[in-house]
């Protein structure tokens, strides 16, 4: 059974580094998700840089800098990719938009929490780094998801931006999902040596909720913008993102 649209899940996806595949994630994820008869709505959150549209080659007419300059209802900014799965385009090339005031904060979370209530998912993109905005995305959200790659960069950026929402902004659980690993045996050591670290210096216990493999499905299915899920539904990183998406609707 679909969670009641009175109570939509907010999800928040976030990685500290950029190109781990974050935005491919969240789109294949809530794709996955409407497969559950789930309503999902896709926010991208990279308010400088969006490109959740992008990557469902969308024709956007107004997106979520137009909604907090005009004061309109947020549902016309929505554009319906697939049935159940709506975007709320971010904005792109506007470096102030990056750093949001107090006020437009306010503003933002009114025009969600208005507009997710026709929904049982709300699913935040947010951009990379340690903004403003990424941080208070993360704030906002009822849950949390972690992107990160073996790479030890990305570990490194992941553990800072944790770092900091633990201690200066009172999160307490961090869910990971790691990607484009190897195997196994590489997803295990990735995860084993975050949550040692984290343990150690930050008394925190990380979940992982699951890994994506490294598959060249997902390249393609990038350049070619439509979502791997739907172009190579057989493939290892389509299967892997549907048993995620099934473990968050049993488990989140």
């Amino acid at each position: 059974m679909a969670p009641s649209k009175k109570t939509p899940r907010t999800l928040c996806v976030t990685s500290g580094k950029g190109g781990v595949g974050k935005t491919s994630f969240t789109v294949n994820f809530a794709i996955a998700l409407t497969r559950n008869n789930s309503r999902v709505l896709v926010i991208d959150g990279d308010m400088g840089l969006a490109n959740v549209d992008v990557l469902l080659r969308l024709s956007v007419k107004s997106n979520i800098r137009d909604i907090l300059e005009s004061g309109a209802d947020p549902r016309q900014a929505l554009i319906f990719a697939r049935p159940n799965l709506a975007i709320l385009p971010g904005s792109s090339g506007v470096p102030e938009m990056v750093s949001l005031g107090e006020k437009q904060q306010d503003r933002l979370a009114g025009f969600i929490k208005e507009v997710s209530s026709d929904f049982d998912y709300v699913i935040i993109d947010t951009a990379a780094g340690i903004g403003s905005s990424v941080l208070w995305y993360n704030r906002f959200a009822d849950h949390n998801i972690f992107i990160l790659s073996p790479d030890p960069t990305s570990m490194t950026d992941a553990y800072a931006l944790i770092k900091l929402l633990s201690r200066d902004h009172g999160i307490s659980r961090f869910n990971l999902v790691l990607n484009s690993v190897s195997g196994i045996r590489e997803g295990n050591h990735t995860v084993n040596t975050i949550q040692r670290v984290t343990q150690r210096f930050l008394n925190l216990e990380l979940f992982h909720l699951g890994s994506i493999p490294e598959d060249k499905a997902v390249r393609q299915a990038v350049l070619d913008q439509v979502p791997f899920i739907e172009q190579t539904p057989g493939s290892k990183a389509a299967r892997a993102v549907r048993d995620l998406a099934e473990r968050v609707h049993t488990l989140i």
